[in-house]
């Protein structure tokens, strides 16, 4: 049972994702928002002040904060969530679990080391049994989680449910995602208005190797990787929110359509999640429209913790083909880290105040 609210830190608060994480734990039930963290510029300033705030309304007593340097011997939070960028992430997230910390990172860092679990709740939660493996092997007592590549988050809710029925064998990706996932201040406007950038830095590797070990098998203190084979092209698009994934699948046994369809729009994800403050009782939806989804019209779907699927149909070289739609910033970073701090709380890996 939770009791009181745990104050929680976040690290890179001035960020896209920063400030994701800033709105949605607003009046969150478990969570409190206690301490900002940022680069020594603007280290004991006002966030206020500071950030370029783009999420609505700023919560006034954030706005008060702060903000601290990304340093663990100034925050008194037991949970650091991490927005931070790759470039500087790496050791400032050790630094916080070395010193008891449980870090929720959102950077590419850490996502393939074999003691760190890149987890979506849904759909692998077992996997945070690594983080005893990481303990002992590191020596610290806190620990990193991570979640994975926005992208591979949206690719990955759709194929989950087809791989644990039918087993997926191969997959070809085609992406088209938004410019809230390059951060702020992102893609400058005359590269990215009327435009199509058929290159992100990084990103074809993310998805084709996350989504083996997203989908991979727990065996005693170690995954292996799922069996199948990834080919993934990543573009860069005109839209503000809304990772959307095209994608044609081999599946074993060739199933029909129809089970195809069925089976996406049966799943629930895994038991233990589905009474998180942040889970949603459909984390996938199917639509039948045969224009949807569509950034502009589903992104907020599920207050956009929920992936939407359609197009639903045979491919000619594959088996069967899909679009899979989700909330880049929400989905597939910071509502992502925050059911994975939920998971750990319910399940006792985190001690509750």
């Amino acid at each position: 049972m939770i009791r009181a609210k745990q104050k929680v830190a976040i690290l890179g608060a001035t960020g896209a994702v920063g400030q994701t994480f800033i709105r949605l734990l607003a009046g969150h039930p478990w969570f409190e928002v206690a301490e900002l963290l940022a680069s020594e510029r603007s280290a004991g300033q006002r966030y206020r002040d500071v950030v370029k705030w783009h999420e609505g309304t700023l919560p006034p007593e954030v706005g008060e904060l702060a903000i601290l340097p990304a340093d663990p011997a100034h925050v008194r939070s037991t949970i650091a969530f991490s927005a931070m960028d790759s470039s500087i992430a790496g050791p400032i997230e050790q630094a916080f679990a070395k010193a008891g910390k449980t870090v929720l990172s959102n950077s590419k860092n850490h996502r393939m080391d074999p003691d760190v679990p890149l987890v979506i709740p849904e759909i692998n939660a077992d996997h945070m049994r690594l983080l005893k493996k990481q303990r002992s092997a590191r020596g610290w007592a806190g620990v990193i989680v991570t979640n994975a590549n926005c992208s591979a988050t949206v690719a990955a809710m759709a194929l989950a449910p087809l791989h644990q029925r039918f087993g997926v064998n191969r997959v070809f990706i085609s992406t088209m995602q938004a410019i809230s996932g390059a951060g702020y201040p992102g893609v400058a406007s005359l590269d990215i208005l009327g435009n199509v950038v058929p290159f992100i830095a990084d990103e074809e590797e993310k998805i084709e190797i996350e989504l083996k070990k997203i989908l991979g098998k727990l065996d005693a203190d170690a995954i292996t990787d799922a069996g199948f084979t990834v080919s993934a092209h990543t573009n860069r698009v005109p839209v503000e929110h809304g990772h959307t994934v095209c994608m044609s699948i081999g599946l074993d046994g060739s199933p029909d359509v129809s089970a195809v369809r069925a089976t996406l729009d049966e799943w629930t994800g895994a038991a233990e999640v589905r009474d998180l403050p942040g889970a949603k009782h459909r984390p996938l939806v199917v639509r039948d429209e045969p224009d949807r989804p569509q950034p502009r019209r589903d992104v907020d779907t599920g207050d956009g913790m929920t992936v939407v699927v359609g197009r639903v149909r045979e491919d000619a070289i594959l088996d069967v083909r899909l679009v899979a739609m989700g909330h880049n910033t929400v989905r597939g970073a910071a509502g992502g880290s925050i059911l994975n701090a939920e998971l750990l709380l319910s399940t006792g890996a985190i001690a509750s105040a």
